[in-house]
């Protein structure tokens, strides 16, 4: 889920939905990033990410997968449109910040891929696209764009990941995103959850011009420690956006509270199975 289920797609301008910022970065950045390590490990290990690779992680959020490659030796850069999450990605990220992989070669960039190119570095053998595309109407639009700026900087032949939500009925959480189409019918919105496709990712490296190169499917459960915190975490992506400009929040955390119900266990965890997908590209 910036992403992706997580790529975070706020109303457009003029609409009446006030969101805290803030919060909504610390809700994903404590409860919802965690959803996708599965995800991040699958990918390294086939990859064989290590100290040769200079990755550029696109969308990179509170920066938990570019510090899982940074503890596998990797050069990471970071980049993403949102000032809070990369916020937080700093905490955890830079020497200033005390994290325990920090290197002084590891940077985080407001803004857009282009923003992060140095004359003279070395060219990225590696680019991810970690927010998983497929959710919600026109992100592979969005995602085309970073691509578009972003392979340019990679050398030739360089991975590129892209990720996205598996078969709707291999995804348990499926059946709780629903929520957000219904309240958000009257709108219409390009920012409204829909179903993956089968061929989101293929669509995306194809327009992208670049060469597929193998392709994988990841369990990544969701699990959270009450209902509470998983309309916290859920709602931290910025799928239901919609669906809260549609009506108000109050009725989203009811509806949402009532479809995880199904998904509540005795102890009153909540756990939903789900399968991700993920697409390694080649640069030209």
């Amino acid at each position: 889920m910036t992403p992706t289920l997580v790529r975070q797609h706020l109303p457009h301008a003029g609409s009446a939905l006030r969101v805290d910022l803030r919060a909504r970065a610390r809700d994903w950045s404590e409860i919802q990033e965690r959803m996708l390590v599965p995800l991040y490990e699958a990918v390294y290990e086939r990859l064989d990410v290590g100290p040769a690779t200079r990755l550029l992680g696109l969308g990179c959020g509170s920066g938990l997968a570019l510090l899982m490659a940074a503890a596998r030796g990797a050069t990471v850069t970071g980049v993403d449109a949102s000032p809070e999450r990369m916020a937080l990605a700093r905490e955890r990220l830079l020497p200033e910040g005390g994290a325990t992989h920090a290197r002084a070669s590891n940077r985080l960039v407001d803004g857009s891929p282009r923003d992060t190119a140095e004359p003279g570095a070395p060219a990225y053998t590696l680019v991810t696209a970690f927010e998983p595309i497929g959710c919600l109407a026109g992100d592979s639009d969005g995602l085309g764009g970073l691509l578009a700026e972003a392979t340019p900087l990679a050398g030739r032949g360089a991975a590129v990941v892209l990720a996205g939500w598996g078969p709707p009925e291999r995804c348990a959480t499926t059946s709780v995103l629903r929520v957000a189409t219904k309240l958000a019918e009257p709108l219409r919105s390009t920012g409204s959850w829909r179903l993956a496709l089968r061929d989101d990712l293929e669509d995306v490296a194809q327009r992208a011009g670049l060469r597929p190169d193998g392709s994988g499917r990841v369990a990544c459960p969701f699990g959270y420690a009450d209902v509470d915190s998983a309309v916290r975490g859920l709602k931290s992506t910025g799928l239901f956006d919609a669906a809260m400009t549609a009506t108000d929040q109050v009725q989203v955390d009811k509806e949402l509270t009532e479809a995880l119900h199904p998904h509540q266990r005795p102890d009153g965890t909540v756990w939903m199975p789900n399968v991700f997908r993920y697409l390694i590209a080649r640069t030209p």
